[in-house]
């Protein structure tokens, strides 16, 4: 501000650079300065075509972006500098008011399959129907199993989903949801019974009892759903499996050390094969620091909630 000030006066006011500092009280050194720093001008490009790729991604996630791409920055606060000059800040939603209190962690045993959430998400096409996703998270590796469009899912088309998806994937050890009729139907109590399967419905009211599916909803409504206009259900259809598999083997996901869902599934499945014994600290998926310390953090492996 003292720059700009100093260049006001002597431009409006006609004083020498002397008499514009002793009034702006700015050494004139300061003022005479000029800067060395590089004018990174590839990554700042780069930078710009990520932000625009991906509309909602934050520092973080564009700095491991760089990273996988063989950028070499000198460290994350770089990018971050780079960032704001830029202006390609992420402008925040308006959270709904979060309920005071601690919440304990919930514990899952830490391999893939361990427990399945399941959630619908609603939006509309260009003309104005509306159609809902019945959305599939595995709590464990966060990989969205299945994302699947409709006008219409029934308690009986989501029992033949999950069927298909158990022969792709395998049998699930819990699968939670809330109390929405097509949940709690006939169909889906058989298919339980016949599975052998646990269903858990969480208490009515209380959705971040299955916060790993609503987290996942969030992040789906935020970078893709709010983004997109959707012509048509094949339109529709097609561009949520592009999204989804994007999500599953290339986002960063924070929560996993900013590995892709799927890289953390593969890191999981090798490390419970390797017959080495490991301590009890690894009984639980490390918290990941925060930026700016940087996000090349180790693969932990075993999940928490």
């Amino acid at each position: 501000m003292k720059r700009e000030a100093v260049a006001h006066l002597k431009a409006h006011l006609g004083l020498s650079e002397r008499r514009a500092c002793q009034i702006a009280g700015a050494d004139r050194k300061m003022v005479r300065y000029r800067s060395q720093r590089a004018p990174d001008t590839a990554l700042r490009g780069r930078s710009r075509d990520l932000a625009n790729e991906r509309r909602r991604f934050g520092y973080r996630r564009l700095f491991v972006l760089l990273r996988r791409e063989g950028e070499q920055p000198t460290g994350i606060n770089r990018i971050y500098r780079l960032y704001r000059q830029e202006g390609l800040t992420v402008r925040k939603r308006k959270a709904r008011r979060k309920a005071a209190g601690k919440r304990a962690p919930i514990l899952i045993e830490a391999r893939a399959n361990a427990r399945w959430s399941l959630d619908f998400v609603h939006d509309q096409f260009a003309c104005g129907r509306r159609f809902r996703v019945l959305n599939v998270v595995d709590d464990v590796t966060s990989e969205c199993l299945a994302a699947i469009p409709d006008t219409s899912i029934s308690g009986r088309r989501v029992a033949r989903e999950l069927t298909a998806l158990i022969e792709r994937r395998g049998k699930p050890g819990m699968i939670v949801s809330d109390n929405r009729t097509e949940l709690t139907s006939n169909a889906i109590l058989k298919w339980c019974a016949e599975h052998r399967i646990e269903w858990h419905y969480i208490a009515p009211g209380k959705p971040m009892q299955n916060g790993f599916v609503e987290s996942f909803n969030g992040r789906m409504r935020d970078e893709f759903l709010n983004e997109t206009l959707f012509r048509n259900l094949a339109h529709a259809r097609d561009l949520i499996t592009a999204w989804v598999t994007d999500y599953n083997t290339a986002r960063p996901h924070s929560a996993l050390g900013y590995q892709t869902p799927a890289g953390f599934a593969l890191n999981l499945t090798t490390a419970i094969a390797r017959p080495a014994a490991r301590d009890e600290g690894s009984a639980r998926r490390a918290i990941a620091q925060p930026a700016p310390k940087g996000v090349d953090q180790l693969p932990a492996p075993v999940a928490a909630g």
